[in-house]
């Protein structure tokens, strides 16, 4: 089942779209908070974005090239502010396709269809995790956070992903050690307080202080 993610600040509008995306057998994910996009966004790891270019705070534009960052999943346009420039711009920022409302629903489905068909007959859905708005993304081990990239090693990007996907929770060294064995490299206790530390440098330089913290005893989480 495809996964949409709206992001439409017009309810009625959001509702309309959602039900007749439902009924075609797909799943319509509406955002929240216009503030989060992106927490939503890869909460949602969704396979096609119906986006707004109007919208409170930050308008689509903003959003579809904070999702190119980390993303290449296809963004379908939808607005009143159809003029050239518009969806030029739109084009320019990574959309996919342009729909100007109003719009007839049916004429919406077709066109997601297309898109859908022509992004996922030869590739696959970017998986990632998000906390604190830093997105580390699965399919390449890159971390990104305020549109930045954070450049990870591979015990580094690995230690990253077994602490966001426990985010909240103790992580303890012993099952970072056991993870971190999967790389064929010697791993003892020492080195891994040397890659926490080198890790935790490279998260603070980026912004994201206090990102990992110490369970003395116990191990590290982020929280």
């Amino acid at each position: 089942m495809y996964r949409i993610f709206l992001v439409e600040d017009d309810e009625v509008i959001a509702k309309a779209v959602a039900a007749h995306l439902k009924s075609w057998g797909y799943e319509a994910v509406i955002a929240q908070d216009f503030e989060r996009v992106m927490a939503e966004f890869a909460a949602c790891g969704p396979h096609l974005v119906l986006l707004d270019i109007s919208l409170p705070f930050f308008n689509g534009f903003h959003w579809c090239s904070r999702i190119r960052e980390v993303s290449r999943v296809p963004v379908v346009f939808l607005s009143s502010a159809s003029d050239n420039m518009n969806i030029v711009m739109a084009m320019n920022m990574g959309g996919d396709d342009f729909i100007a409302k109003p719009f007839d629903l049916n004429v919406m489905m077709a066109k997601i269809q297309a898109v859908l068909r022509r992004t996922y007959e030869f590739g696959g859905q970017t998986e990632l995790l998000e906390h604190r708005g830093a997105l580390l993304n699965l399919s390449d081990g890159t971390l990104s956070f305020e549109g930045n990239r954070i450049d990870l090693t591979k015990n580094e990007y690995r230690i990253l992903k077994l602490l966001m996907e426990h985010r909240g929770g103790v992580v303890s060294r012993d099952a970072i050690m056991e993870c971190l064995w999967e790389t064929d490299n010697f791993i003892d206790d020492n080195t891994l307080t040397v890659n926490v530390a080198r890790l935790r440098k490279k998260l603070d330089q980026a912004g994201l202080k206090d990102f990992i913290s110490t369970k003395k005893g116990a191990g590290y989480l982020v929280k």
